[in-house]
């Protein structure tokens, strides 16, 4: 997890930086990986086909959707999570929508206000591309007829 000295989702290629004093308004489409320790304001997209690691850092926060093979959450997300091969979330981790998994490492003390929706990593890649875009409305929103959990792991 992001306390320990290794993270179990790595990705080789660049990364890109978000610092602490910025904020971007509007989508983000990427490869590689992207650490988030400002505000994003918008959606946070993985090219098809390429390997991609979002990291949000505990001070970090992305308000929309996110769309990566690897995800690890430790600061705020206000959006949907679609994570098509792994995602951690940390003790700080906050996710105020639906999360969807292949594979799921939650710590104590991270919370997610949503629904909790496994998806089989054959499927992912089709389901991502049928679930509707985040309308930014956040947990009420329930698309997908899914069962609406609010946990917090202490």
């Amino acid at each position: 997890m992001l306390g320990s000295k290794k993270s179990t989702a790595s990705v080789s290629g660049k990364t890109t930086l978000v610092s602490s004093d910025t904020v971007i308004l509007g989508d983000i489409r990427f490869s590689g990986v992207l650490d988030v320790e400002g505000l994003v304001q918008g959606n946070i997209v993985a090219q098809p086909g390429k390997d991609a690691l979002v990291r949000v850092v505990d001070k970090g926060r992305v308000e929309g959707e996110i769309r990566a093979p690897s995800v690890v959450i430790n600061g705020i997300v206000e959006g949907n999570v679609h994570a098509t091969r792994h995602l951690e979330l940390a003790s700080k981790a906050r996710v105020q929508g639906n999360v969807f998994y292949t594979l799921v490492e939650m710590a104590a003390g991270a919370e997610v206000n949503g629904a909790l929706a496994h998806v089989a990593e054959s499927d992912s890649a089709g389901a991502a591309q049928k679930e509707p875009a985040a309308t930014g409305s956040g947990p009420g929103d329930n698309p997908a007829g899914l069962a609406v959990v609010s946990a917090k792991l202490d």
